[in-house]
């Protein structure tokens, strides 16, 4: 492997660092400061909302006497195969979900939840007229549907019913038989125009990993708007205090940690209800942003209004089933999304189809996935490091035309391309031969970021490794990474014209990257080792093959 390869490393890297920087994102709009709803001191009355499309920004005010707490809330719950959903009467809060099908995989055992402490997943407030109405104040009765026994399309469901003086409101959920997903109506009457409902996602969740810093640096609201891409709002992006307003209308919004999602959806046969998202800044007690608040507006109208709730673990396959791009909740690669998103829909769909056909552990699977990777890239690199060899070839040539007509460019200029026909090559045919070498880097960076969330990896074990989503306790990976990629450099240096800058980056880079991949999910360093490894014989059939060239030049007469 020669200095062009390590070249190509670095103006990757410029091409990722540089890009935001000359092509500058836009933020997102930040929406005037307003007062704290949940703040038990009254807070001055302000005007009425202003119902511009897409520019909802709904005043807020203190709660009324009618609304001071009531006695302790009555838990309510909806199960399935899959999960148990958690009702409060107060409010009608989803308050948490039990994933049996999930552990802890924490200082605590038991079955995974996704829960906030006291605060709900799901919570309602209303604005009506000039009134903000806090729903958790507010008792609701509870009735319980039973679903009707051979009816597939038969949901059972919880209705809350709660009354707000001369107004009303009924708030429905019907789980679905082997889902984490909930259809939501909510249905108002007697309230004052303009109204709107505000849905308020989970502020923070309390971490199910063993790993709990990483999890909290997932923290994330994600959204998308009809007609555009999925983003992303990490928890860290608002300072404390800071909304940032996404005028929609949009197709989805969660709240995310590393592995697990609480969001709602518009249904597929209606029109979207939700008119924008709010997303606010948090105090912080430590480095990381472990808390923020994303509410989603929807303006009350004579119909109810009604959405889809999922609640549940980041399947790749069950989030590509809803439909509505629901599996981009998770939007990969932050700001170069745009790139890494599509590779990595590759590398799931291609990881989950050999698991399923072949049965076998996720880590076999990360082998045969490097071999494999390395077999269909073998003709391509083969004609790139041929390639390099006849650039090696001809650089003295070059070299020579060059000192030859230092004084006349236009003779110089013709004496370099009369070497290059004499080769058949061109002034291009170094940069071909760096492209195929690239090849393998999208799918590197795919899996990164692959290993980061999906919750298909979570809690696998491998070999000696107990986690290959985390990192190598024992850190055999990362240094048998290091000493196959210096294996792949000596290698490619042998029999080649003595050149110190690659003799340097040889020594230097396997270093940089072994400390680069350090922390680094296990099975990332996994498959690029065996990446390094399956790489190695046609590194040594190379390395001969030049050897022979050079023998077979210098028996030739000068």
């Amino acid at each position: 492997m020669d200095k062009r390869f390590f070249l190509a490393l670095l103006l990757t890297g410029a091409v990722v660092i540089l890009t935001p920087v000359i092509f500058k994102r836009q933020p997102l709009p930040v929406a005037p400061m307003v007062a704290d709803t949940s703040a038990s001191s009254p807070a001055p009355a302000t005007t009425a909302p202003n119902v511009t499309p897409g520019a909802v920004t709904p005043p807020t005010i203190a709660p009324r006497a009618a609304e001071t707490p009531v006695a302790s809330a009555e838990e309510h719950g909806l199960d399935n195969e899959l999960a148990g959903f958690r009702f409060s009467n107060h409010g009608a809060q989803l308050t948490r979900v039990e994933m049996p099908k999930f552990i802890r995989l924490g200082t605590e055992n038991g079955v995974a939840e996704l829960e906030h402490g006291t605060e709900p997943m799901l919570n309602f407030r209303l604005i009506a007229g000039r009134d903000t109405i806090l729903l958790d104040r507010v008792p609701f009765a509870v009735t319980r549907t039973a679903a009707i026994a051979g009816d597939s399309t038969s949901r059972e469901t919880l209705t809350f019913t709660g009354s707000l003086g001369s107004a009303s409101v009924v708030i429905r959920y019907a789980l679905a038989p082997n889902d984490y997903l909930a259809r939501v109506t909510v249905e108002t009457t007697g309230l004052p125009q303009p109204a709107f409902l505000l849905v308020d996602l989970p502020s923070g969740f309390t971490s199910q990993e063993a790993d709990t810093t990483e999890d909290f640096r997932h923290l994330a609201y994600a959204f998308k708007e009809q007609g555009g891409n999925a983003e992303r709002v990490d928890f860290r992006k608002p300072d404390p205090g800071e909304r940032l307003l996404r005028p929609g209308p949009l197709t989805w919004a969660v709240a995310k940690n590393k592995y697990f999602i609480v969001g709602v959806l518009t249904p597929e046969e209606r029109n979207s209800p939700f008119a924008e998202l709010h997303v606010t800044g948090e105090l912080r007690t430590q480095k990381i942003a472990t808390r923020a608040r994303g509410t989603i507006v929807a303006p009350v109208g004579a119909a109810p209004i009604a959405f889809d709730l999922y609640a549940g673990p980041q399947e790749w396959r069950r989030l590509l089933a809803l439909g509505r791009e629901f599996e981009n909740s998770n939007p990969y690669g932050g700001w170069i999304s745009v790139v890494v998103q599509p590779f990595a829909t590759i590398v799931m769909r291609l990881l989950l189809w050999l698991k399923g056909a072949l049965g076998i552990e996720y880590g076999w699977i990360l082998v045969l996935f490097g071999v494999a990777v390395r077999i269909v890239l073998w003709p391509l690199n083969g004609r790139a490091m041929r390639s390099q060899m006849q650039m090696q070839r001809v650089a003295p040539l070059l070299t020579e035309a060059q000192k030859k007509y230092a004084s006349d460019p236009e003779k110089q200029r013709a004496a370099m391309m009369k070497v290059y026909a004499d080769h058949n090559m061109s002034p291009l045919s170094g940069l071909a031969g760096c492209l195929p070498l690239l090849l393998p880097m999208p799918i590197f960076i795919a899996l990164f970021f692959v290993f980061q969330n999906t919750i298909e990896f979570r809690g696998v074990s491998f070999l000696w490794l107990a986690d290959i989503s985390l990192k190598d306790p024992y850190y055999i990976t990362p240094i048998a990474m290091g000493i196959s990629m210096f294996a792949m450099s000596w290698i490619g240096m042998r029999n080649a014209p003595p050149n110190p800058q690659a003799k340097m980056m040889a020594f230097l880079m396997p270093p940089l990257f072994t400390f680069f991949l350090l922390n680094f999910a296990s099975g990332l360093n996994l498959y690029y080792t065996v990446q390094n490894l399956a790489s190695l014989p046609q590194q040594w059939l190379i390395s001969n093959e030049r050897a022979k060239v050079a023998a077979t030049s210098a028996s030739k007469p000068t």
